[in-house]
This record gives structure tokens, sequence and C-alpha cells, in this order.
């Protein structure tokens, strides 16, 4: 990753998206590593992490843990309550689009003064913005993985950022092996968000 030490840097995590990329290569994240890593790259202003979450029914949803823990230890929470619906197989399913919550705070921090801001997606849809982004000045690193199977990121998000790092590489910076799943409630219904998922994992 090419920073400079006076670089004005904000991360945008888009938990869902992070979460299956770094599932599909076979690791976790440690979020306290990713941060200490930034931390070192340049002046690290913010650290954004976005999730949908599920609300109602038995007045638990289980990425509360990772949530509160992101939030006592120096990320912005941008929470919205996950959206249900039923798949063609009848299971209960719940959707939490974040891509608009992502795409205001990345325009207001290339407007307030970051000199370069890192996407934690391989999303497509983030192309123009990314574009956007640019046009004010300011430098787009995309951390997502081609190594996976099929890739997580798209080739034209890839072309328009400055730079694009692979998750993999990263693996053994702000990664550690996967714990296994213990939690058969969740494994049976299918029914977690990939946040969820992922903080699940994380207990």
């Amino acid at each position: 990753m090419s920073f400079y030490p006076t670089d004005r840097i904000a991360l945008f995590i888009d938990g869902a998206n992070l979460y299956s990329a770094a599932r599909a290569l076979d690791f976790d994240i440690d979020y306290k590593k990713l941060l200490e890593e930034f931390r070192q790259r340049g002046v690290l202003i913010r650290a954004y992490y976005y999730t949908a979450i599920v609300e109602g029914g038995d007045d638990y949803s289980p990425i509360r843990p990772l949530v509160d823990w992101l939030d006592y230890n120096g990320f912005t929470l941008v929470t919205k309550p996950a959206r249900e619906f039923t798949d063609r197989e009848g299971r209960k399913r719940w959707r939490g689009d974040m891509d608009m919550e992502i795409a205001v705070d990345m325009m207001e921090m290339a407007a307030g003064g970051a000199d370069h801001l890192v996407l934690f997606s391989g999303d497509g849809d983030f192309r123009a913005l990314v574009e956007a982004v640019q046009r004010k000045g300011v430098r787009v690193t995309v951390v997502s993985t081609v190594k996976s199977q099929p890739p997580m990121a798209s080739d034209d998000l890839r072309r328009q950022c400055d730079a694009f790092v692979d998750l993999a590489d990263l693996s053994g910076i702000i990664g550690r092996p996967r714990k296994p799943a213990h939690n058969p409630r969740f494994l049976q219904n299918d029914a977690r968000t990939p946040a969820e998922a992922e903080a699940d994992d994380e207990l």
C-alpha cells in the first residue's frame, strides 16, 4: 500500500462485503490490527464501519458484541435495521444495503480535507463514487480480493481506483485463522446477515 506519512486517511468498511471476502479467503479480520496498520500509514482521521442489524424477535442480534467493541475501540459505527424478506424456498432472510451511507460519508470526507480514502469493498456500484471522489483531488485505494472463487472485486472498480490491494496479501497483517462455527442454531436456519455471522464467529 502506498501512502505518504502526512496523508489524512479515512477508512470505509462495508462490513458484510469485507466479511464475505475474508471468509472466501478462509481467515477472520482482526480489527485491532487493521486500525493499528493504517495508523502507521499516515494520519488516520476516521474509520467507518457499516452494517445492517436485525432487530426485534428475540431482542438479541449476534452482531451487537462486535458493534459495541468497534464503537469503543476507534471505529465510527454506521448502522440501520435490516429488512426482512422471504426467499423462494420460503425461508426468512434479511437484507441491509449500506451503499448510500458509504457514498454520503465518502463525499463528505473528500470535501472535508481527507487526502486518501480506503474503501473495503469490491462492489462495482462504487465505481462512479470513486470517480467523483477523485475529481476532488482525493486518492482512493480499494481493498477486496480477486484471489477467491469467484473473485469478489469488480473489474470496473479496480480500473477506476488509484490503487487496488488484494485482501489476501493483507491476511498476514490484519488477519487471523478462522474459528470453527460453534452455534448450530444460526447455521441451521442460515438466516444471519454476513456481518452477523462475522460477529457470531468473533464470540
